[in-house]
């Protein structure tokens, strides 16, 4: 008798994971309907050119912030752009990136993620009040 009940209870067991499984492959896949956060056009982002590691507190006091960016670039971390409480990592046109470190700059790229893949970079406009 139990082994009559175990082998019922095993059989409503794979009918019903089968069932559940058959479901989820009926639904639409929800991602397909969400934008990707990688993006090939390009996006265009103001903000501090710093680096990947302090983004926007730096961690040498005794620096300026440009100085503690070039430092840290020099020691293996990529620049960042820091744009209000975000840091989006660089990849690319590093030389520009070390003239304007420390201030505003304009960069634009194509983001994929937290990354962008820089396109050009230039001295930020001043902010007009």
């Amino acid at each position: 008798m139990k082994t009559k009940r175990a082998v019922v209870n095993t059989i409503a067991f794979l009918t019903f994971s089968a069932m559940l499984m058959a479901a989820q492959m009926q639904m639409p896949d929800s991602s397909a309907s969400k934008p990707d956060k990688s993006s090939a056009a390009p996006r265009t982002l103001t903000g501090i050119v710093s680096d990947s590691m302090c983004g926007a507190h730096h961690m040498a006091k005794d620096k300026s912030p440009a100085e503690c960016t070039r430092e840290c670039v020099k020691k293996g971390t990529k620049y960042a752009l820091v744009v209000g409480k975000k840091a989006y990592t660089l990849e690319g046109h590093e030389a520009e990136l070390d003239k304007l470190a420390g201030e505003r700059a304009t960069v634009k790229g194509s983001m994929m993620g937290e990354m962008v893949m820089v396109e050009s970079v230039a001295t930020a406009k001043k902010v007009t009040k």
